[in-house]
């Protein structure tokens, strides 16, 4: 990772898959953990970091929708689904 993909516009986020988007963050917080990055390297990388976490959330959220449980009839047979928190 580059010092223009960690500071660069997060635009780019958006089309990160949530994996790429999660390795990313990992990484950055690993760098930032270590304490060797100079300070204004570290504010643009917390940066990202927090776009990459909203990212991952927003992610998140729009597969937590689109899960389903199956429900079934008193025999055990599928017979349709509903929200999975209902």
């Amino acid at each position: 990772m580059n010092a223009k993909g960690e500071a660069g516009t997060h635009l780019d986020i958006e089309k990160l898959s949530f994996e790429k988007a999660l390795s990313e963050l990992e990484a950055i917080v690993g760098k930032l953990e270590r304490g060797d990055v100079e300070l204004e390297q570290s504010i643009a990388m917390y940066e990202r970091g927090e776009a990459l976490k909203a990212h991952c959330n927003r992610l998140l959220a729009q597969a937590e929708a689109k899960v389903e449980k199956i429900t079934t009839d008193a025999s055990g047979r599928p017979i349709g689904t509903e929200p999975l928190d209902s």
